[in-house]
């Protein structure tokens, strides 16, 4: 918990008085971020927030979903949190399921067009519960993995938009990272010590993508040379920080975006990535009479 207190300060990702929206997922990270930023809010003298809220998205995933939403929904009856749930089916109109049917495996990952989904859900969220910012709970594993899977895919300019202390104009609301600098293992070490039910079963979908193979290297990587995940996170926060205060520096945005064609939200081309695989998703539903 210290060490979580300890990110939010040093990169001032949140102040006294702000709602903050926590994305919940149902799973050990969500939940336990949820129960920590609880417990700083409600310290004596506590620099943290006042107010939290969680935001649930449903995607949609048969026999997976529903125990996570049950452990999100009890979790914030303990803490007195009030929860807001969205699902894909409510604003798209169709689940993941559905969605990945006519997924060519070859073209895109199921985890990419999840999470192009997921984004805008959080953000659809966000917007419902009327937060200043939210809160993820992205660990210090899935922070090194990222900084490496935009290296492997040629993103360079990627890489400063991952500083924890810049604002992504993209989001209607900012968002912050809490677990940074924390392992996944002490993520589940405290769930467990904490006591806190946490979802089972694992995504069906979460071993097609790039990310569950390197996911796999650097845990492989961690036992041969522990602290290795570490160093890769202090390099990876240097390396961004410094893209980011360049670009601030030169007066340049981090990126270009413009308007979105179809639903007017940020988009870095005419149409956004929701809209371009909405209508891909809808096509395929014609096509095939479901």
């Amino acid at each position: 918990m210290e060490k979580v207190r300890r990110t939010i300060s040093k990169h001032g990702m949140l102040r006294r008085g702000e709602r903050v929206g926590v994305a919940v997922s149902g799973g050990k990270d969500s939940l336990a971020l949820l129960r920590i930023l609880h417990e700083l809010s409600t310290r004596e003298g506590s620099t943290g927030s006042s107010e939290l809220v969680a935001l649930t998205v449903d995607e949609g995933v048969e026999g997976y979903r529903d125990e996570a939403i049950g452990h999100a929904r009890a979790l914030c009856e303990e803490l007195g949190v009030e929860l807001v749930l969205v699902s894909y089916r409510g604003l798209f109109g169709f689940s993941l399921d559905q969605a990945l049917d006519w997924k060519d495996p070859r073209e895109l990952s199921s985890c990419s067009m999840c999470g192009v989904f997921r984004r805008r859900a959080i953000d659809e969220a966000a917007l419902k519960a009327k937060v200043d910012v939210v809160a993820t709970a992205h660990n210090l594993d899935d922070y090194v993995q990222t900084f490496l899977m935009n290296l492997f895919h040629g993103d360079v300019e990627r890489l400063g938009w991952l500083d924890p202390s810049t604002y992504d104009d993209d989001f209607p609301v900012r968002r912050v990272k809490p677990l940074t600098e924390v392992y996944e293992e002490e993520v589940a070490l405290y769930a467990y010590l904490s006591k806190i039910p946490f979802q089972s079963a694992s995504c069906p979908y979460m071993h097609e993508g790039l990310r569950s193979e390197v996911r796999d290297y650097l845990n492989e990587l961690e036992a041969k040379h522990p602290g290795m995940k570490n160093v890769l996170l202090s390099s990876a926060l240097d390396v961004t920080s410094r893209l980011s205060r360049e670009a601030r520096r030169g007066g340049e945005a981090s990126k270009t975006t413009m308007p979105c064609a179809k639903c007017a939200k940020p988009s870095s081309r005419g149409v956004c990535g929701v809209c371009r695989m909405t209508e891909i998703v809808w096509q395929h539903t014609k096509y095939t009479g479901r």
